[in-house]
């Protein structure tokens, strides 16, 4: 084994950006140690050099995701990088999603990161040394309508992300967030994403129009995976990684606009916001 090569742990393997990951991380010379519910990858990738571990592994159950991640800090001794990328998307109106659509996009998108992030972090801390890459959206920066709960799952991610990157940094831990915009993988289709089985028709000029658009856009979205997965390869060796990785044009615009706007209604509002203040705190 390389010394100087990482270890990489990353969840939902089988495909789409999780597959890209890999497949750059060990054409590096890299160690990669991959998840998926069935246990298998649907494209062949090499495993002859032995540099590469399929584990079963459903995120939504925590206690599954301590035994899978024992394992997997056990085969080289080391977890260097956690990609925590298995996910999907809800879409749908905020009202037309059940309960039960609802708890399950939470459950993998969100506690999924958790749980596999609080496994890996007592290794993670006996090292002083790791680095933990949660797969955010650019829907958990500058949401549109017709994801509002899939937005909100990725939301929580970028919270804790936040939070994760201050707690972590005096023990050496890097912590990034990843945000992408529309890549060409799977994400829009069957198996990555659901539509909520509810439909309201007072909805259809405003989430309905933007899942139609997302639905006609499958196939044909700006951004190279494979690119995408070199940035983030990149961005793991970096001695200075981002807290908020933005990638494809796409993100950079919409965020830039929310920014934009975010900061207009600040200043429109501050009038407001400080007359909330007791009054000898206002004085100061």
């Amino acid at each position: 084994m390389n010394e100087a090569n990482k270890v990489w742990f990353i969840t939902g393997i089988s495909r789409g950006l999780g597959r890209a990951i890999a497949e750059e991380a060990l054409s590096r010379g890299d160690y990669v140690i991959g998840t998926s519910r069935s246990g298998r990858v649907e494209v062949q990738m090499d495993e002859a050099s032995g540099r590469l571990h399929i584990l079963t592994l459903d995120v939504a159950f925590p206690e599954d995701v301590i035994k899978v991640v024992a394992e997997a800090q056990q085969i080289y001794g080391r977890l260097d990088v956690i990609v925590n990328n298995a996910g999907y998307g809800l879409l749908g109106a905020v009202e037309e999603a059940s309960m039960a659509e609802l708890h399950q996009q939470f459950d993998v998108n969100f506690f999924g990161t958790l749980y596999v992030t609080r496994a890996v972090l007592p290794y993670l801390r006996q090292q002083r040394s790791g680095h933990i890459m949660n797969c955010s959206s650019v829907a958990g920066l500058a949401p549109k309508a017709g994801y509002g709960l899939y937005a909100a799952s990725k939301f929580a991610v970028e919270g804790l992300s936040q939070s994760l990157r201050l707690e972590l940094k005096p023990l050496n831990i890097k912590v990034t967030a990843i945000e992408p915009g529309a890549f060409r993988t799977d994400f829009l289709d069957d198996s990555s994403v659901q539509l909520a089985q509810k439909v309201i028709t007072d909805y259809d000029n405003s989430s309905g129009e933007f899942v139609r658009f997302l639905q006609k856009l499958s196939g044909h979205q700006p951004g190279d995976p494979q690119l995408a997965a070199k940035v983030i390869v990149d961005t793991a060796y970096s001695s200075d990684p981002p807290l908020h990785l933005l990638l494809g044009s796409d993100a950079y615009e919409r965020t830039r606009n929310m920014l934009s706007e975010f900061s207009s209604e600040l200043e429109k509002w501050s009038d407001a916001t400080h007359s909330t203040d007791y009054a000898e705190v206002t004085r100061k």
